[in-house]
């Protein structure tokens, strides 16, 4: 099998926040860090970024050495082991390290966004229109973001929404998909180009080469992936690690 298209691994490089802990998985906290370590040990270890914790679970976690964690808090935190990157809240401003606010892009005071591109019901899935206005706003103001809940799969596909026998199915947003349209979007793109995009349900209308990205007439250079996520698109959160992994294997863009 092939190596990763270096623009692919651009745009994969660092991506899956693991947030095992949280639905649909809504793991053990003891199995959650066993993955992790795994996780990090693992041939895919590049494309994991942090382990996603809430501030409760924090000390029961006892964070090792070269863990980089993300935490959920509802305020200022107070003093933080040095494993503790970011901070996720709902409140509209940055707190005392780099934050994550879920909260509209214009109501933001000197911190990062976070959108919600998922849940557990069909109702929870915002439609691409409303990801698309939320890439194009954040874009244009410059301020950087993250994803949570709902990206397991690359390309947006029907798939059920949780792993129960009787799950919800509805047509989930693929992470290709997302962070392909913020790479887009951070570069200039036309909203109604982001639109179809994040509609594209053709995993073969992206070609990943090693100078660029094409999709559909439109083009990214490798650098420009590269400088989007650096600066803009930053990673989403996700119950799974292995479920992203072994979907890219399946459509053969991971060796």
């Amino acid at each position: 099998m092939r190596a990763v298209a270096e623009s692919l691994g651009a745009l994969l490089e660092n991506l899956i926040d693991y947030a095992g802990l949280y639905p649909p998985a809504a793991l053990s906290l003891p199995d959650v860090l066993e993955r992790y370590e795994a996780h990090r040990a693992s041939p895919h270890a590049w494309m994991l970024n942090r382990l996603v914790l809430p501030v409760a679970r924090l000390a029961d976690a006892r964070p090792k050495d070269g863990w980089r964690i993300t935490l959920l808090v509802e305020g200022e935190p107070g003093p933080l082991p040095p494993a503790v990157e970011t901070l996720e809240t709902k409140l509209p401003r940055r707190l005392s390290l780099p934050t994550y606010c879920e909260a509209p892009p214009e109501r933001i005071e000197g911190a990062y966004a976070k959108i919600r591109t998922g849940g557990l019901t069909p109702d929870a899935l915002p439609s691409p229109d409303a990801i698309a206005g939320f890439l194009a706003e954040a874009a244009a103001r410059r301020i950087p973001f993250k994803a949570t809940a709902g990206l397991h799969h690359p390309f947006r596909s029907p798939r059920p929404l949780t792993y129960a026998a009787d799950s919800p199915r509805a047509v989930m947003h693929g992470f290709v998909n997302v962070f392909a349209a913020a790479a887009f979007a951070w570069h200039g793109a036309e909203p109604d180009a982001l639109v179809a995009l994040l509609d594209e349900t053709e995993p073969r209308s992206f070609e990943f080469g090693a100078a660029e990205l094409r999709w559909r007439g439109l083009r990214l250079s490798t650098d420009q992936i590269r400088a989007a996520r650096a600066a803009f698109a930053h990673s989403f959160g996700s119950c799974s690690f292995e479920e992203p992994i072994a979907d890219l294997r399946d459509l053969e863009l991971l060796p």
